[in-house]
């Protein structure tokens, strides 16, 4: 099977084929597809939503018939790739992998080019993650109340990584500093890669990121974790507290879903759920979301469409939080 690739590494590689285990192939061919489906990723390459598009690939690849073709479009707070596919032919070749960054967005960028729920329609939600707070080893800081009193002390000094405007990691970093009460300076990246380089390195003290790939720089004494971000501690990282132990009512996660241009038949994207919805209820499934701190969202597609619409409100109420102006 020929399909367009990019360099992973092992790692990246590892954990793909670790969350998501195949998908069984069909019993009876189908006239969609007829060619190949690109699964567009509007982020850079290594990031949550694309291990996420990647493992995607070959499952749906064997069960539908056709090569998927995973192509990163960053840019603009996810806007240049999301409206690649708002802009698509309807047909069932080309998806978006989305994430609530695109909720966020539909109050933090009143200007994009496209509207999330006039212009895309949903097919399947895929996972939800929480996040981990860490600091650079040089930060004399090493818990949640120490690192408030630090900023506190000291507001606007320190800065924060993230890997772009409006993605679940600024939100997450915004609404932290509203809820201490404290002050410090946002840097947004090209994406979780760059953004966390830009940790380790200590050029950024302090980030808020995915849980699978920031606990090993952890354990390898790179960067220092301090707390997680779901409401009560992560299966992954038990030793550490949520955040919520200091700020109670704190919650921050970045959820995955999958989404494709309007006017999509209804017999494609409800066969796209129904695969989709499949592997992530399997056991093993489960089992390999938990190992990396996340959980499957098998849902409908109305389930799906009613997540999206109550997201966009709760995501508006924590960019009013936080005091972030749309642009």
């Amino acid at each position: 099977m020929q399909r367009r690739t990019m360099l992973l590494t092992p790692m990246l590689a590892s954990l793909c084929s670790s969350l998501f285990p195949p998908l069984a192939a069909p019993a009876l061919a189908q006239s969609w597809p007829s060619r190949p489906i690109r699964i567009f990723v509007p982020f850079g390459l290594g990031g949550s939503a694309d291990v996420a598009a990647r493992a995607l690939q070959e499952p749906l690849g064997a069960v539908l018939g056709q090569p998927v073709i995973v192509e990163n479009r960053p840019g603009a707070g996810a806007v240049i790739g999301t409206d690649a596919v708002a802009k698509a032919a309807p047909d069932g070749h080309t998806l978006l992998l989305m994430s609530n960054t695109h909720t966020a967005n539909e109050t933090l960028l009143p200007s994009r080019p496209y509207q999330l729920m006039r212009d895309l329609m949903p097919v399947a939600a895929v996972n939800i993650a929480r996040h981990v707070l860490a600091v650079h080893p040089s930060v004399p800081a090493a818990t949640v109340p120490e690192l408030i009193a630090l900023l506190r002390a000291n507001p606007g000094r320190y800065d924060y990584a993230s890997s772009g405007p409006g993605t679940p990691y600024h939100i997450a970093g915004e609404v932290f500093l509203a809820q201490a009460g404290v002050v410090a300076q946002h840097i947004p990246f090209r994406g979780s890669n760059e953004a966390r380089t830009a940790l380790v390195s200590g050029q950024v003290p302090i980030m808020f990121d995915a849980i699978p790939t920031m606990r090993e720089q952890i354990i390898g004494g790179r960067v220092r974790g301090l707390a997680t971000t779901g409401p009560a501690r992560n299966a992954l990282m038990p030793e550490l507290p949520a955040v919520a132990e200091t700020l109670p009512g704190y919650e921050a996660s970045i959820w995955l879903g999958v989404m494709a241009p309007t006017g999509t038949p209804a017999a494609i994207t409800e066969r796209l759920n129904a695969e989709i919805n499949g592997f992530l209820r399997r056991p093993e499934t489960v089992a390999a979301q938990a190992r990396a701190g996340a959980e499957p969202l098998p849902m409908t597609i109305a389930e799906f469409d009613a997540y999206l619409r109550a997201d966009i409100v709760r995501q508006a109420e924590y960019i009013r939080m936080a005091r972030i102006t749309p642009t």
